[in-house]
């Protein structure tokens, strides 16, 4: 989380979704088509288990997902 801030505070004006409701928005957003992604990706991630790589992603994610 740290590191996810400290991008925001050096490059915050460039992400896609720079408002906590936009954020939160993509968060939603990504959620939904995780599955997807992963399928396309070829992963074994199972994005309905809770996995810290997931949430990971999910956060990276939702700073240019639209």
């Amino acid at each position: 989380m740290v590191a996810l801030a400290d991008d925001f505070e050096r490059t915050g004006t460039t992400w896609e979704n720079p408002t906590l409701d936009r954020f939160l928005e993509a968060m939603g957003a990504w959620v939904d088509m995780a599955p997807v992604y992963y399928r396309n990706m070829g992963s074994s991630v199972n994005a309905d288990e809770p996995q810290w790589r997931v949430f990971a992603d999910i956060l990276l994610a939702a700073r240019v997902y639209e």
